[in-house]
Protein backbone atom coordinates (compact mmCIF):
# COMPACT_ATOMS: atom_id res chain seq x y z
CA UNK A 1 0.00 0.00 0.00
CA UNK A 2 1.50 4.04 -1.09
CA UNK A 3 2.60 5.64 2.16
CA UNK A 4 0.45 8.81 2.53
CA UNK A 5 1.69 12.03 2.32
CA UNK A 6 0.65 15.30 4.22
CA UNK A 7 1.62 18.43 3.89
CA UNK A 8 0.73 20.87 6.68
CA UNK A 9 1.16 24.36 6.37
CA UNK A 10 1.41 26.61 9.19
CA UNK A 11 3.11 25.30 12.20
CA UNK A 12 2.01 26.70 15.36
CA UNK A 13 -0.08 24.72 17.90
CA UNK A 14 -2.76 23.65 16.15
CA UNK A 15 -0.69 22.59 13.09
CA UNK A 16 2.05 20.86 14.86
CA UNK A 17 0.22 19.00 16.88
CA UNK A 18 -1.74 17.49 13.78
CA UNK A 19 1.78 17.15 12.13
CA UNK A 20 3.50 15.14 14.87
CA UNK A 21 0.27 13.35 15.28
CA UNK A 22 0.27 12.22 11.90
CA UNK A 23 4.33 11.28 12.18
CA UNK A 24 3.15 8.97 15.07
CA UNK A 25 0.83 7.15 13.10
CA UNK A 26 3.48 6.38 10.46
CA UNK A 27 2.69 8.81 8.21
CA UNK A 28 5.33 10.81 6.03
CA UNK A 29 4.38 14.88 7.07
CA UNK A 30 6.23 17.93 5.28
CA UNK A 31 5.91 21.22 7.47
CA UNK A 32 5.88 24.17 5.84
CA UNK A 33 5.78 27.63 7.65
CA UNK A 34 7.14 31.35 7.17
CA UNK A 35 8.79 31.84 10.48
CA UNK A 36 12.15 30.63 10.42
CA UNK A 37 12.38 29.57 14.23
CA UNK A 38 9.33 27.91 14.11
CA UNK A 39 10.26 25.28 11.27
CA UNK A 40 13.81 24.66 12.82
CA UNK A 41 11.97 23.28 15.59
CA UNK A 42 9.97 21.25 14.35
CA UNK A 43 12.93 20.11 11.57
CA UNK A 44 13.61 17.12 13.68
CA UNK A 45 9.44 16.23 14.87
CA UNK A 46 8.90 16.02 11.07
CA UNK A 47 9.96 14.07 7.86
CA UNK A 48 10.60 17.61 5.98
CA UNK A 49 10.11 21.09 7.38
CA UNK A 50 11.11 24.14 4.88
CA UNK A 51 10.26 27.43 5.12
CA UNK A 52 8.65 28.90 2.41
CA UNK A 53 5.43 31.19 1.74
CA UNK A 54 2.38 28.68 1.00
CA UNK A 55 1.39 31.66 -0.95
CA UNK A 56 3.59 31.83 -3.78
CA UNK A 57 2.73 28.96 -6.42
CA UNK A 58 6.15 28.64 -8.01
CA UNK A 59 7.81 27.78 -4.07
CA UNK A 60 4.73 25.40 -4.13
CA UNK A 61 5.57 23.87 -7.02
CA UNK A 62 9.33 23.44 -6.13
CA UNK A 63 8.01 21.53 -2.94
CA UNK A 64 6.46 19.06 -5.40
CA UNK A 65 3.36 19.89 -3.35
CA UNK A 66 1.37 18.13 -6.35
CA UNK A 67 2.36 14.79 -5.25
CA UNK A 68 0.88 15.06 -1.57
CA UNK A 69 -2.15 12.88 -0.97
CA UNK A 70 -3.80 15.54 1.58
CA UNK A 71 -2.67 19.21 2.41
CA UNK A 72 -3.69 20.90 5.53
CA UNK A 73 -4.14 24.25 5.71
CA UNK A 74 -3.78 25.31 9.40
CA UNK A 75 -2.34 28.98 9.33
CA UNK A 76 -3.19 30.90 12.09
CA UNK A 77 -4.88 34.24 12.37
CA UNK A 78 -4.21 35.52 8.88
CA UNK A 79 -7.35 34.59 6.84
CA UNK A 80 -5.69 36.10 3.59
CA UNK A 81 -3.16 33.76 3.71
CA UNK A 82 -5.38 31.03 5.10
CA UNK A 83 -7.52 31.33 1.53
CA UNK A 84 -5.31 31.71 -0.86
CA UNK A 85 -2.81 28.88 0.46
CA UNK A 86 -6.12 26.54 0.29
CA UNK A 87 -6.82 28.10 -3.05
CA UNK A 88 -2.97 27.30 -4.54
CA UNK A 89 -3.74 23.58 -3.29
CA UNK A 90 -6.47 22.77 -5.03
CA UNK A 91 -4.97 24.69 -8.21
CA UNK A 92 -1.83 22.26 -7.81
CA UNK A 93 -3.71 18.96 -7.77
CA UNK A 94 -3.45 17.79 -4.13
CA UNK A 95 -6.26 14.89 -3.66
CA UNK A 96 -7.60 15.83 -0.27
CA UNK A 97 -7.36 19.82 1.19
CA UNK A 98 -8.12 20.93 4.81
CA UNK A 99 -8.31 23.61 6.31
CA UNK A 100 -8.55 25.20 9.54
CA UNK A 101 -11.47 28.19 10.23
CA UNK A 102 -11.13 30.34 12.10
CA UNK A 103 -14.69 31.70 12.10
CA UNK A 104 -17.65 30.58 10.61
CA UNK A 105 -17.47 33.40 8.31
CA UNK A 106 -13.84 32.07 7.26
CA UNK A 107 -14.99 28.19 7.06
CA UNK A 108 -17.89 29.87 4.65
CA UNK A 109 -15.58 30.80 2.47
CA UNK A 110 -13.20 28.15 2.53
CA UNK A 111 -15.86 25.65 1.80
CA UNK A 112 -16.99 27.89 -1.31
CA UNK A 113 -13.75 27.44 -2.54
CA UNK A 114 -13.73 24.16 -2.38
CA UNK A 115 -11.89 22.54 0.42
CA UNK A 116 -12.81 19.06 0.99
CA UNK A 117 -13.35 19.84 4.94
CA UNK A 118 -13.47 22.87 7.09
CA UNK A 119 -12.06 22.46 10.92
CA UNK A 120 -13.41 24.74 13.16
CA UNK A 121 -10.68 24.03 16.89
CA UNK A 122 -11.26 25.79 19.14
CA UNK A 123 -15.45 25.29 18.19
CA UNK A 124 -15.29 21.43 18.09
CA UNK A 125 -13.23 21.50 21.22
CA UNK A 126 -15.63 23.69 23.12
CA UNK A 127 -18.34 21.42 22.38
CA UNK A 128 -16.70 18.00 23.32
CA UNK A 129 -15.19 19.86 26.66
CA UNK A 130 -18.91 20.67 27.36
CA UNK A 131 -20.56 17.28 26.81
CA UNK A 132 -17.62 15.85 28.83
CA UNK A 133 -18.37 18.25 31.55
CA UNK A 134 -22.17 17.60 31.65
CA UNK A 135 -21.83 13.93 31.24
CA UNK A 136 -19.72 11.95 33.90
CA UNK A 137 -19.02 9.06 31.91
CA UNK A 138 -18.29 10.56 28.82
CA UNK A 139 -14.59 10.19 28.15
CA UNK A 140 -14.68 11.71 24.37
CA UNK A 141 -17.21 12.92 21.86
CA UNK A 142 -17.20 13.44 18.24
CA UNK A 143 -19.75 15.20 16.10
CA UNK A 144 -20.48 12.97 13.11
CA UNK A 145 -23.46 15.98 12.11
CA UNK A 146 -25.60 17.94 13.90
CA UNK A 147 -28.23 14.82 14.96
CA UNK A 148 -25.10 12.05 15.34
CA UNK A 149 -22.13 11.49 17.04
CA UNK A 150 -19.43 8.74 18.50
CA UNK A 151 -18.85 8.91 22.09
CA UNK A 152 -16.26 6.95 24.49
CA UNK A 153 -17.91 6.30 27.62
CA UNK A 154 -16.51 4.20 30.69
CA UNK A 155 -18.83 1.24 31.57
CA UNK A 156 -19.84 1.34 34.79
CA UNK A 157 -19.94 -1.05 38.25
CA UNK A 158 -23.67 -1.49 36.88
CA UNK A 159 -22.92 -3.29 33.92
CA UNK A 160 -19.69 -5.20 35.10
CA UNK A 161 -20.19 -8.94 33.54
CA UNK A 162 -23.29 -8.37 31.34
CA UNK A 163 -23.07 -9.44 27.99
CA UNK A 164 -23.39 -7.06 25.10
CA UNK A 165 -26.67 -9.24 24.45
CA UNK A 166 -28.03 -8.43 27.59
CA UNK A 167 -27.33 -4.91 27.40
CA UNK A 168 -28.90 -4.86 23.75
CA UNK A 169 -28.52 -1.26 23.12
CA UNK A 170 -29.41 -1.72 19.76
CA UNK A 171 -32.85 -3.04 20.31
CA UNK A 172 -33.37 -1.01 23.59
CA UNK A 173 -32.00 2.72 23.17
CA UNK A 174 -31.42 2.73 19.12
CA UNK A 175 -27.22 3.05 19.91
CA UNK A 176 -24.55 0.52 18.75
CA UNK A 177 -21.39 -0.52 20.83
CA UNK A 178 -19.37 -0.78 18.23
CA UNK A 179 -15.79 -1.05 20.16
CA UNK A 180 -13.88 -2.22 23.53
CA UNK A 181 -10.85 -0.88 24.94
CA UNK A 182 -9.54 -2.87 27.14
CA UNK A 183 -6.37 -2.85 29.00
CA UNK A 184 -4.90 -6.11 26.93
CA UNK A 185 -6.13 -4.76 23.47
CA UNK A 186 -9.01 -3.04 21.65
CA UNK A 187 -12.10 -5.22 20.52
CA UNK A 188 -13.54 -4.05 17.14
CA UNK A 189 -17.10 -4.68 16.51
CA UNK A 190 -17.60 -6.83 19.36
CA UNK A 191 -20.11 -10.13 19.21
CA UNK A 192 -22.96 -10.29 21.40
CA UNK A 193 -21.18 -12.74 23.91
CA UNK A 194 -18.47 -10.44 24.63
CA UNK A 195 -18.81 -9.01 28.20
CA UNK A 196 -18.21 -5.91 29.30
CA UNK A 197 -16.32 -5.24 32.39
CA UNK A 198 -15.92 -1.68 35.06
CA UNK A 199 -13.05 0.22 33.73
CA UNK A 200 -13.74 -1.22 30.10
CA UNK A 201 -14.25 1.91 27.41
CA UNK A 202 -17.49 1.27 25.01
CA UNK A 203 -17.18 3.38 21.54
CA UNK A 204 -20.65 3.97 20.75
CA UNK A 205 -22.66 4.97 17.77
CA UNK A 206 -25.95 6.76 17.54
CA UNK A 207 -28.07 9.36 17.19
CA UNK A 208 -27.40 12.60 20.30
CA UNK A 209 -31.11 11.47 21.67
CA UNK A 210 -30.29 7.86 22.20
CA UNK A 211 -26.86 7.87 23.38
CA UNK A 212 -28.11 10.52 25.94
CA UNK A 213 -31.15 8.16 26.74
CA UNK A 214 -28.77 4.80 27.32
CA UNK A 215 -26.42 7.04 29.58
CA UNK A 216 -28.98 8.60 31.71
CA UNK A 217 -31.33 5.04 32.06
CA UNK A 218 -28.23 2.22 31.60
CA UNK A 219 -24.74 3.93 32.48
CA UNK A 220 -26.10 6.21 35.21
CA UNK A 221 -27.82 3.59 37.25
CA UNK A 222 -26.70 3.66 41.01
CA UNK A 223 -25.36 0.25 41.48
Amino acid sequence: MKTQQFVVIGLGRFGSSLAMELMDLGYEVLGVDINEEVVNDMSEHLTHAVVADATDEEVLKSLGIRNFDCGIVAIGDDIQMSILAAILLKELGVQTVVAKAISMLHGKALSKLGVDRVIFPERDMGIRVAHQLVTPNLLDYIELSKDYSIVEMTVPQCLNGKTLSEVNTRARYGCSIVALHRTEGVIVAPTAMDQLHAGDIMVIIGSNSNIDRFESEAVNVKS
